[in-house]
């Protein structure tokens, strides 16, 4: 059975927390991790020797180009993003050209093994530094109630979200097959999804499903909320983060509905802006003007280096204001993110994961960039940087001196009037997910060589409890 329709349209109280470089790190490291970082800084340190006291040994010629050519590149790269036109492009050739002739370079000299050598060292390094940095546990995992399959399961599906996910999966078929009424998202005209939703549930549907993108899903979520009625997230978008975070298959949007028939209830986080929810962040500032711009749609990532020379000198864009329970957290920041329950790490450009969603905190990150070496660090994604702020949160309000500023909100923008209020609403949202499901991979925590440094220099006796002590 199916249906066609038009086209697609906190709590306060708690200070604020600054998060580690990786969630749930131990207060105190263990003898194993304390060796493990003591070997990371020991397999640095030997690749390091090894291309350097090589290279001088062999050719300092070779050497000294290899370091220019190390600083060409870097320069390269900040020009590449901070300029336009012909000096863009022309940095684009020196990105290619430089780490090219350096290769050629070394082997010249005859350094190619040095080289090898090298890089398995720092790899070596990477890996004992991020076994030093795990807790070595796992995190808990969300609560999962066992649950009957619904009798009036309604699913909204948009055909165009991921490229046409929705016809080349079947989804249509495969969910009617399954007993749930589908509503397709095809023009002509816009539809209120939310209303769509509320209609749904007043003629007795009691599950609404979602094929669609994050901000479709953040829509339905926020009427799943309300009426108190499970939610089932569908992959079928183009980068389907809250699916992902969810521990769905995101290559399979199919396998999705086996909530349907086999499925378990969790119970998740809700956040809130004014009074519209998002299921994975707001945000604000140089990325939320980049998701304004009438280009971002058909080319996201070409629209993002037309305007990032002026978001990085600041030529663009409302002076920000973050506070936190009344408190100015950052004042004047480039970019900040409010996202609902805090990502792995503090990278504002990457953003990876959430490996929890029901923690009742939302995370903050705020990026402010005054000079061309610290963007350079910003692009080096620096965890723990002095230009950015990484903390969590149960309420913040985004402050400007215009009364409108653009907000990203899930991927779609829109504009909201200032000062802007992000609250969490915990446990609020029923979500029924496959129980044979991929699931959440345990956090991968960052290279913090700071918190590294931290642990090789730190010696403690063992207690009989197995806890160190100074």
């Amino acid at each position: 059975m199916g249906r066609k329709v038009g086209g697609v349209a906190a709590q306060g109280g708690e200070p604020p927390r600054e998060m580690g470089a990786a969630a749930g790190a131990p207060a105190h490291a263990t003898r194993r991790q304390r060796w493990l970082a003591r070997l990371a800084f020991a397999a640095a340190f030997a690749a390091v020797v090894v291309v350097l006291l090589s290279g001088a040994l062999k050719s300092i010629t070779a050497l000294l180009l290899g370091l220019a050519g190390l600083a060409i590149t870097c320069a390269a790269a900040w020009w590449f993003l901070a300029n336009r036109g012909l000096v863009r492009w022309l940095a684009a050739a020196v990105l290619v050209v430089a780490p090219v002739a350096m290769i050629v370079v070394y082997v010249a000299a005859g350094l190619l093994w040095e080289i090898a050598l090298g890089v398995v060292l720092a790899a070596a390094a990477v890996t004992a530094g991020r076994a030093a940095l795990s807790s070595g546990r796992s995190p808990a995992k969300p609560r999962e109630d066992a649950v009957a399959p619904q009798r009036q399961p309604f699913v909204i599906m948009n055909p165009r979200s991921g490229g046409g996910k929705v016809g080349k999966f079947g989804l249509r078929d495969k969910a009617a097959a399954l007993g749930a009424e589908v509503a397709l998202l095809e023009g002509p005209g816009v539809v209120d999804v939310a209303a769509l939703a509320r209609q749904a549930l007043d003629h007795g549907a009691d599950l609404l499903g979602v094929a669609g993108g994050d901000g479709t899903q953040a829509l339905v979520a926020g009427i799943a909320a309300e009426r108190d009625v499970p939610m089932m997230v569908i992959s079928a978008g183009t980068r389907n983060h809250f699916a992902l975070d969810l521990g769905l298959d995101r290559d399979d949007p199919a396998s999705c509905l086996s909530a349907l028939t086999d499925g378990v209830e969790l119970r998740i986080d809700l956040g809130l802006i004014g009074n519209r929810t998002f299921v994975n962040n707001a945000s604000f500032g140089a990325y939320a003007q980049v998701v304004q711009s009438p280009a971002y749609r058909d080319d996201k990532s070409g629209t993002a280096l037309q305007m990032l020379p002026d978001l990085l000198s600041g030529h663009q864009g409302a002076h920000l204001v973050v506070r936190v329970d009344g408190q100015v957290i950052l004042d004047g920041p480039q970019a900040v993110l409010v996202s609902n329950n805090p990502y792995e790490t503090g990278d504002i450009v990457g953003l990876g994961r959430r490996a929890r969603l029901d923690q009742g905190l939302l995370g903050v990150v705020g990026v402010k960039i005054e000079t061309a070496a610290q963007a350079a660090g910003l692009l080096r994604r620096a965890q723990r940087s002095r230009n950015v702020t990484v903390l969590t949160a149960r309420e913040v309000v985004i402050d400007a001196e215009q009364p409108q500023i653009p907000v990203g909100i899930d991927g779609e923008s829109v504009l909201m009037p200032t000062p802007v209020h992000c609250t969490i609403r915990p446990l609020s949202l029923r979500v029924r997910v496959p129980r044979d499901r991929p699931g959440v991979p345990d956090p991968r925590p960052p290279m913090d060589w700071s918190r590294l440094r931290h642990q090789a220099l730190t010696f403690t006796r063992t207690n009989g409890d197995g806890s160190g002590t100074q």
